[in-house]
């Protein structure tokens, strides 16, 4: 399989390539030169396999130049849940949050740094890999334990200082790996992906850093290697429904996506292109409904007041994997896309063809719910059904509530409710002033549900490497993280 980037400007790679670098060399995201489509066959096959097999099964097709993907996917799978539950009539939660940090980036951020090492070993690659991710929470946890001692790596999270919840906090202040370094950017979350894209593209920047032997890439859904394995769990969910006699043969089934930087759900349209009868992918954004507001008027316009909530996963301005949705809807015109790039850099704005807004239309649905909304819908859902949601989920299932079509449907369940504990009892009308830790303990006995245990060890666990910069000073950080012993 090669790649390419979808500002036409940086040649092909194959996956190895890909993985490795991370972000094109023109500021574009790499994509499949071709998107694999399964047989009818194939996808009734999946139906007899196991989540391992599964993932082996659809990622050996965009990794097939790369044969120790399915050993990294066999080691990353290894005992992994991926729950598929009934909430409610015609609605099913797809619980992506049961790896070490209870959140659905671990599904992916498991089988990267593994495939990543296999990417080094083919090409040759003996330097050390810096690994720079921005995060608006859950990313920057997983990614740190992903990475964790894994050999020839060092992996920089950089984080909102104001802008994540107690638990994701500690996830990235209490790793004790040697190679693993969270930093608090005083910002947002988008300035902390401004600014690692701002190293990748800085050539002086590279330069510094090939100088010490270390090349720079990515761990965030800019890198394929990171979006890819996303793809798995979609068709997961499809093949689980099926098998318990809950969707006919060819009914398609809608899914409902919390939504901030896109490549969730923009993975769900991957799996849709591959042939898995998606009938809608329903996008679900918070307060910061830059993304319902483009889907609703074709226009994308980050130039808003950026608003801090309770899901705050999704408190993103900049959804970087769009570009790749708008490079394959256009035909693949690497040149209109750097043009629209082009605009959102500079001034903050741009539009899409009348055309290709219609095309976005067919397949994708949106909405959005505001944090009373999202307290409402926590409380409800509790009510009547006895399932707890996280503040990420209940605004999935809020917007499904307000777009549901005839379809039967499963709600994309992100994050552990107890990532959110302060909220989540708020929402359940249940005292919260306490801290993080007497906040679980509180709500699993309001609810009888479990504290996860990578959530109960984080109390007793030391603090590790962290520091903190500026917004304009990223770089610097990451210079002393790279020296750091």
């Amino acid at each position: 399989m090669q790649y390419e980037s979808t500002r036409g400007g940086a040649g092909t790679g194959n996956a190895a390539q890909a993985v490795l670098t991370g972000l094109a060399g023109d500021g574009g995201l790499f994509v499949p030169r071709s998107i694999p489509r399964l047989t009818a066959g194939e996808l009734e096959a999946l139906r007899e396999m196991d989540y391992t097999r599964r993932a082996q099964t659809i990622l050996g097709k965009f990794f097939d130049d790369l044969p120790e993907a399915a050993q990294c996917a066999a080691q990353a799978y290894a005992g992994f849940e991926v729950p598929l539950v009934q909430a409610a009539p015609g609605a099913w939660v797809l619980e992506l949050w049961h790896g070490p940090t209870a959140a659905f980036k671990d599904l992916a951020l498991q089988f990267l740094p593994r495939v990543l090492s296999a990417a080094k070993a083919q090409q040759g690659v003996t330097d050390e890999t810096f690994i720079l991710v921005a995060t608006s929470g859950d990313t920057g946890g997983a990614a740190l334990a992903g990475f964790a001692d894994v050999p020839g790596t060092r992996v920089a999270a950089f984080y909102p200082r104001n802008g994540v919840s107690d638990v994701q906090r500690l996830q990235m202040e209490t790793q004790q790996a040697a190679n693993a370094f969270g930093v608090a950017v005083e910002g947002n979350f988008d300035d902390a992906q401004r600014g690692v894209k701002a190293i990748f593209s800085d050539a002086q920047a590279r330069e510094y850093f090939g100088a010490r032997h270390c090349e720079l890439s990515s761990a965030n859904s800019i890198n394929w290697g990171r979006l890819a394995p996303q793809i798995v769990y979609y068709f997961s969910a499809w093949c689980d429904l099926r098998n318990a006699g809950a969707l006919a043969e060819g009914e398609p089934l809608d899914f409902v996506v919390p939504t901030g930087n896109f490549g969730n759900i923009l993975s769900g349209w991957y799996a849709r292109e591959m042939g898995l009868p998606i009938g809608h992918l329903v996008c679900a954004s918070n307060r910061n409904r830059v993304l319902t507001d483009f889907f609703e008027q074709g226009v994308y316009d980050a130039r808003r007041a950026f608003y801090k909530t309770i899901s705050p996963s999704m408190d993103i301005l900049v959804s970087s994997n769009l570009e790749r949705l708008l490079y394959e809807l256009s035909g693949r015109d690497a040149q209109a896309v750097a043009a629209l790039m082009k605009q959102l850099s500079e001034k903050g704005i741009y539009a899409v063809s009348d055309t290709l807004q219609a095309q976005m239309r067919r397949i994708f649905s949106a909405g959005s719910a505001g944090d009373d909304a999202t307290r409402a819908t926590i409380k409800w859902v509790w009510d009547a059904y006895r399932y707890l949601l996280d503040p990420h989920t209940a605004v999935a299932w809020n917007v499904w509530e307000k777009t549901r079509g005839g379809n039967k449907a499963v709600i994309v369940s992100t994050a552990s409710p107890f990532k959110f504990s302060a909220d989540v009892l708020q929402a359940l009308a249940l005292p919260a002033q306490m801290g993080a830790q007497a906040q679980c303990e509180a709500l699993s006995d309001a609810t009888a549900c479990p504290v996860p245990p990578s959530i109960s060890a984080l109390w007793s666990n030391p603090r590790g490497r962290v520091t903190a910069c500026a917004r304009d000073g990223m770089l610097d950080a990451a210079k002393r993280i790279q020296a750091w012993e």
